[in-house]
């Protein structure tokens, strides 16, 4: 019903070649991916890095604040005594790029005075000196809130 062609070695030509082109471009796109992967990786990394620092930042800032609310000298807790600011000590790793901005409330119940410290950290990397935008900027930001109560 149907004749049989039997195919010759000369029109078997160009399907390797075509074979080939398949398999370079699926493994080109397999490689783009595990680029991208990895770089989302390295990324994700950077911020938690960043991250981390930030937080210890803003609980050093909150530590120091407390120090001063409530000095070892014994006298009167006032918000007056707390800094608007926390600079680490030069020679401390991992603080470097770091700036923390504390604010001081408080809140009378009765003879019970409530304190509330707010410490904000600021820690960045990079070319973001008035422009955020920047693609090697990297900024990052921890806020922690304590509350403390005196007579």
């Amino acid at each position: 019903m149907f004749p049989k062609h039997k195919l010759t070695h000369h029109a078997q030509h160009g399907s390797a070649l075509i074979i080939g082109i398949f398999v370079l471009t699926v493994m080109f796109l397999v490689a783009a991916s595990l680029i991208r992967i990895v770089g989302d990786a390295d990324e994700s990394v950077n911020m938690e890095v960043w991250g981390t620092r930030a937080l210890f930042s803003a609980n050093s800032g909150a530590d120091a604040a407390l120090a001063q609310l409530f000095p070892l000298s014994g006298s009167a807790a006032t918000c007056s005594n707390v800094s608007s600011s926390w600079t680490p000590p030069s020679n401390a790793v991992g603080f470097h790029n770091c700036s923390v901005s504390i604010s001081c409330n408080t809140a009378s119940v009765g003879s019970v005075v409530q304190y509330r410290i707010n410490s904000l950290a600021v820690c960045e990397t990079g070319d973001c000196a008035g422009n955020s935008s920047s693609s090697t900027c990297l900024r990052v930001s921890r806020q922690v809130e304590v509350e403390a109560r005196g007579n």
